[in-house]
């Protein structure tokens, strides 16, 4: 059984550098290899074989959209199961739905192949249903190498991507030795295919149903499906246009080209499978400040740097003897600069993938769909601009270098806010002391509420459970959260999923970007500012006896402030991260009396972190969370809190559990 290796104590960083080496070792000698299948069939065919079997070859890229899709969502959700059973399981699924899309593009190739052989103007449309039988292996061959690496099977990811490239070279050399030229080398390509499947077949656990959620992986695989689709589009529809735009000769040299660009975006792979899914299986804390990305991306660049350097230096001689004399450029421009020109272009690229598929590995990134859109303003810039074979490839660099620019200074504003380089004005609400649990933040929320009347029933009995809890124990965790949700299904079930929870301490010069929750009677205060110093500013304006219960409640909670050396709970505020305006989620009252007071020290907090939160109705309302929330609560409108404490408390003696209580939003609701 395929097993873990990479050690837990390293960094994150100095498990993708370790990972990275060892990929991009396999890689580079996978590369070797697939140049010397290039140069050698460059040399036997000449630029128009070549130019043939370039674009035949081509095609399976193409498909390579519907595999890649396949492999990184397969190598993230194995990198996120618990267990082999669990990763089996979701292998099995994946690799069945690859069979039936791998047989599906076989058959579109086989319909219409005359149609695909005179547009590419290829010898005969046999080629095409060639490589439809390599295209049907391609597919379940990603969900293969998705499962080695999301298991972290990175030495044996690597060897399969040498075998395929051996096979590739050895089977074209062979048939071309026997005459069969252009048809034995796409022969060759599609058993490399079937091969590679071979050679990586996964040992299997027994599956363990139940771990995968068919929704999440569609969705994932619809985020895949976009990004591999702008990346395929990007990296190689180039070749499909010029062949068909230029003369045979020349699209062979533009293949040869092309064939640089093709090694360093392998050698970046390298780099970006092994960074994936081991920024899928980890915490927001652990990616904290980018410091990954910034390896990964210096990385990229630096092998980038170094390949197109050393081709720009290369004299055109060297090109005309290893792939043959007819491969001499015509006009004003080297074969060594277009060569180098396209490796550049391949590097800001590569650039550009490294930033969106680390955003991938986390969550369901909208940077893919901007990638798509470039693809398409890329095939529209060429067929507009193709005077020259260097005009074609200034025109990906430009329009590449702009996707860089897009999707690159959101991480970067983003990391500079991490590093403390303020971006807007007024100082950080908030610094982070340490990370907690979910369970732990409801342990805290109870404390605070526990002297709600509709808690009188299991006060006496469960008040070491509020009052000194165990928050190890996923036991007390359960009872905990079956009494929170007496009052606070609605509230809690608004957080969303995966929202990362930290101890934190209040900054006095940062309370202008910290919100009061926008209940009834704080609007009444708040006159639409709920900023903490504007509410604080009206109350003390306001200079009138506590005779209301909300002016009493405050006034008690001060005189508490007073006496006490800290209160019982920790306040909850909630945002999207520590560097943007948090709103109290639970504990406006005695925020808003520590203010006054000049006591913050007196108080705990708690904050719940989400890039999702602007979802959450309770963090920002607008008729589309409003919505969400109504949604929820119809959902949960039949489930009853009470039964579910039944369940947990079924051996406990008297008092009895109480009556049905209707929940409410909030402690001051």
């Amino acid at each position: 059984m395929l097993t873990r290796s990479i050690d837990k104590s390293k960094t994150l960083q100095a498990r993708v550098v370790s990972g990275s080496m060892v990929l991009l070792s396999g890689s580079g000698l996978a590369t070797g290899v697939n140049l010397a299948y290039n140069v050698a069939v460059a040399r036997f065919l000449g630029p128009k074989g070549f130019g043939h079997a370039t674009a035949v070859y081509t095609l399976l890229i193409l498909i390579s959209a519907v595999t890649l899709s396949f492999q990184i969502v397969s190598a993230k959700v194995v990198a996120q199961q618990d267990s082999p059973g669990h990763r089996s399981a979701a292998y099995r699924a994946f690799h069945l739905g690859a069979w039936g899309c791998g047989v599906f593009v076989a058959l579109l190739l086989l319909l219409f192949e005359g149609q695909v052989a005179g547009y590419l103007k290829l010898p005969s449309p046999h080629l095409i249903a060639l490589i439809a039988i390599g295209a049907a292996f391609y597919i379940p061959l990603g969900v293969r190498r998705g499962y080695i690496q999301g298991a972290y099977g990175f030495r044996r990811l690597a060897t399969n991507l040498v075998v395929e490239g051996v096979v590739r070279l050895g089977g074209s050399l062979l048939l071309i030795y026997f005459g069969l030229g252009v048809t034995g080398v796409i022969a060759a390509n599609s058993a490399a295919m079937a091969v590679a499947w071979l050679a990586i077949a996964p040992k299997l656990a027994v599956p363990t149903p139940g771990s995968l959620h068919s929704s999440r992986a569609l969705r994932e695989l619809l985020q895949a499906m976009t990004f591999f689709s702008g990346q395929v589009l990007i990296n190689n529809y180039s070749i499909v246009q010029v062949k068909h735009y230029f003369l045979p000769i020349d699209a062979g040299l533009y293949a040869a080209v092309a064939m640089v660009g093709r090694v360093i975006f392998t050698l970046s792979s390298a780099v970006v499978n092994s960074m994936f899914p081991l920024v899928a299986g980890t915490s927001a804390e652990e990616r904290k400040n980018h410091k990954v990305l910034a390896t990964s991306l210096l990385m990229v660049l630096g092998v980038g740097s170094v390949l197109a350097l050393g081709l720009r230096m290369t004299p055109s001689g060297v090109w005309a003897h290893l792939l043959g004399a007819r491969f001499v450029t015509t006009g004003h421009v080297s074969l060594s600069y277009l060569f180098a020109l396209f490796a550049i272009t391949t590097v800001v690229y590569s650039l550009s993938v490294v930033i969106i598929t680390y955003e991938m590995s986390y969550r369901i990134a909208n940077t893919s769909w901007v990638q798509l859109a470039f693809s398409g303003a890329l095939i529209a810039g060429i067929w507009r601009f193709h005077s020259s074979l260097e005009q074609v490839i200034l025109v990906q660099l430009v329009l590449l270098a702009a996707l860089l620019v897009i999707v690159g200074v959101p991480f970067l504003a983003d990391a500079m806010r991490s590093r403390g380089i303020p971006l807007v004005a007024g100082e950080p609400p908030i610094q982070i002391l340490r990370h907690i649990s979910e369970d732990e933040v409801i342990a805290e929320f109870l404390k605070s509420d526990f002297d709600n009347a509709a808690y009188g029933d299991y006060r006496e009995r469960l008040s070491s459970l509020v009052y000194a809890p165990n928050v190890d124990d996923p036991g007390e965790g359960a009872k905990r959260r079956a009494l929170l949700f007496l009052r606070h299904r609605s509230l809690w079930k608004e957080i969303p999923a995966g929202t990362e929870w930290y101890e934190v301490q209040v900054r006095e010069t940062g309370l202008a970007r910290i919100r009061a929750f926008p209940r009834a009677q704080w609007r009444r205060i708040a006159n639409g500012d709920f900023a903490i110093p504007a509410v604080v500013d009206r109350l003390r304006a306001r200079q009138e006896p506590a005779t209301t219960p909300f002016l009493s409640k405050i006034a008690a909670l001060r005189s508490r402030l007073g006496q006490e050396d800290s209160m019982p709970g920790a306040l909850v505020l909630i945002g999207r991260n520590e560097l943007m305006p948090l709103t109290i989620l639970d504990g406006n009252h005695r925020f808003v009396a520590a203010v006054l007071e000049g006591r913050l020290d007196r108080l705990r907090f708690v904050c719940g972190l989400s890039p999702k939160m602007t979802r959450c109705c309770w963090y920002r309302t607008s008729p589309t969370t409003l919505l969400r929330y109504a949604v929820n609560l119809l959902r949960n409108f039949y489930r009853t809190p009470e039964a579910e404490l039944a369940r947990l408390f079924a051996s406990a003696p008297d008092p009895p559990l109480a009556e049905p209580i209707v929940p409410r939003p909030a402690e001051e609701a």
